[in-house]
């Protein structure tokens, strides 16, 4: 089966900053890849390279052609509007009929537990609730690849809960997902393989239970074995 991404020796640039040197990644369906590093790693840059935002300044990017792909940030944009109209909002710019787009909003509210929040203004929600709309609002555009930057970093334990499993959940639906991450526990719970990335460099890419087995980690990346102790210069 060819891959969904393919980034090939890339480098990518943010004006004159390369942020990225020399990334050579795929990722395949079916996958839950986690990205890892410190803080300025390049794993938001990395995250939205694969989305095609950022296009290589050298390399290869391919993207398989049919793949539907949506992205989560870690503070999602919503406007001052209901929630309801966001959701509709958000398909229709992605070219879905203003109809059709209507109907599907609370079926995507529905799908993340938000059934009854639709006329409430979105600004006025709680940040869970907030990345749960921003989730109903990927989940709607029916994507085979789902991004997510840092998708709970901002919320407190039970919001967390809830966003790791709706993630799951998108998963076992056969959702490839793309995530980046400074919890260790979550990318245990919830990742298939692990990309740790430092200054900008690629330096492990392994199964997660592989990534998390220090024999081997050591063996791959002293850096990596490194940061998993907390003892990264």
């Amino acid at each position: 089966m060819s891959p969904l991404l393919r980034l090939q020796a890339a480098d990518v640039a943010i004006g004159r900053a390369t942020i990225l040197r020399d990334i050579t990644l795929q990722v395949d369906r079916g996958e839950r890849l986690a990205l890892i590093g410190a803080n300025g790693s390049g794993k938001s840059t990395l995250l939205r390279a694969l989305h095609g935002l950022l296009p290589p300044v050298r390399g290869t990017f391919e993207c398989a052609p049919q793949a539907r792909q949506a992205m989560v940030f870690q503070r999602p944009f919503l406007l001052r509007a209901s929630v309801s109209r966001n959701l509709a909002l958000g398909l229709w710019l992605s070219g879905v009929p203003w109809g059709e787009a209507r109907e599907r909003a609370p079926q995507a509210l529905a799908r993340v537990g938000l059934s009854d929040i639709g006329p409430r203004n979105a600004r006025h929600l709680s940040a869970g609730q907030q990345q749960r709309v921003a989730l109903a609002r990927a989940w709607s555009l029916q994507p085979d690849l789902l991004f997510l930057d840092e998708p709970t970093a901002n919320l407190d334990p039970p919001a967390k809960r809830e966003v790791e499993a709706l993630m799951a959940d998108f998963a076992r639906d056969g959702v490839t997902m793309v995530f980046a991450s400074h919890n260790l526990g979550q990318v245990k719970r919830l990742a298939t393989r692990v990309a740790y990335l430092e200054r900008g460099r690629l330096l492990a890419d392994l199964p997660v239970h592989e990534f998390f087995d220090r024999a081997v980690l050591a063996r791959v990346s002293r850096e990596a074995d490194l940061f998993l102790q907390g003892e990264l210069a």
